[in-house]
């Protein structure tokens, strides 16, 4: 997987005025309200491929394809929510946007073993581990992203080293949501690089 945000050299600070008070009403909620839609077609879909993998060995690519057009809507809204990028967030699954470049390469073949692993012990093995390490990094996202308010609010600029923290915190927890929704074997490292 390929997640890369493009860093501002400087943000408005309208903008960030306008989101962080009223970015939940023009925001969120009409995003939200589209992608909890499309979320619990995205587990549907995730349901069928689950049998469809243990029975085939592969992902079918229209239900990838559909994945990974859902997982870059979120993160279109999540940049602009989290305020790492300006700019209203595009609606739709084919939308695009020069602030990001998620790319998630379609697997040819799954494995069926590891299929039957996540399915039966992942929160095991997986979410207990990483919820908890993604967890306590998640508070200190929501930290730095309180105290980089405050800097863009008074300088323009984000600071870097913050920045890429949170993307990371991001890019974490993508890497977690591919692998638990079969659509990669690889096991997500306990980095956000």
């Amino acid at each position: 997987m390929t997640f890369e945000v493009k860093y501002q050299e400087s943000y408005s600070r309208g903008e960030l005025l306008l989101r962080s008070l009223f970015g939940v009403f023009y925001i969120a909620l009409p995003h939200l309200f589209l992608l909890l839609f499309l979320s619990i077609w995205s587990q549907i879909l995730t349901f069928i491929s689950f049998w469809i993998i243990l029975f085939t060995g592969s992902y079918p690519e229209s239900f990838f394809d559909f994945q990974v057009k859902l997982m870059q809507w979120s993160t279109r809204v999540n940049l602009r929510l989290y305020n790492l990028s300006d700019g209203y967030p595009a609606f739709g699954l084919s939308a695009e946007d020069e602030a990001f470049k998620l790319d998630i390469p379609y697997p040819e073949n799954l494995s069926r073993g590891t299929l039957l692993l996540k399915a039966f012990f992942g929160w095991l093995y997986v979410l207990l581990p990483h919820g908890i390490a993604l967890g306590l990094r998640s508070y200190a996202t929501l930290f730095l992203n309180f105290l980089a308010f405050w800097v863009v609010l008074f300088t323009g600029s984000y600071p870097e080293s913050w920045f890429r923290f949170n993307v990371g915190t991001l890019r974490w927890g993508l890497r977690l949501n591919l692998y638990l929704s079969y659509m990669s074997d690889d096991y997500p490292p306990f980095s956000g690089k």
